[in-house]
């Protein structure tokens, strides 16, 4: 038996941490909730939902919308279908607020990042733009 190994009531060794599962014991011995199963009913909805936010991006073609709304619409969509499989189908919902910060923080971050450097180089090359024209 290894040094973390317990026993139960009935004197049956648990947790020797070589045990077959995601992480073994130890995994377990971390998180309450290993071994709960999410009903069917949720994934469904979602896997439904998916399906609808998917003919919803269709259909921006399909009535041929054009320019910023047409992007708008897509990028949003996109959005929404990629949280959506973030959150339930990688249990994302479920996990602690750390991990979440972790995991999600960083893209944020680049993203406003990349945002505000576009916004400066369009700043910068309008600002170049207008002193060669004069």
């Amino acid at each position: 038996m290894s040094a973390h190994a317990h026993t139960d009531a009935h004197g049956t060794p648990q947790g020797s941490g070589h045990g077959g599962g995601h992480g073994g014991d130890a995994h377990a011995q971390g998180h309450g909730d290993v071994g709960t199963q999410h009903p069917i009913s949720i994934y469904l909805w979602i896997w439904g939902l998916l399906f609808v936010f998917s003919g919803f991006s269709y259909m921006v073609d399909y009535f041929q919308l054009h320019g910023m709304l047409r992007w708008g619409l897509i990028i949003f969509f996109m959005l929404v279908k990629a949280g959506f499989i973030v959150a339930i189908f990688m249990h994302m919902a479920w996990e602690r607020l750390a991990l979440k910060l972790a995991i999600l923080a960083p893209p944020v971050a680049l993203l406003v990042l990349i945002s505000l450097m576009a916004v400066e180089g369009d700043y910068t090359f309008m600002t170049r733009l207008a002193s060669f024209v004069h």
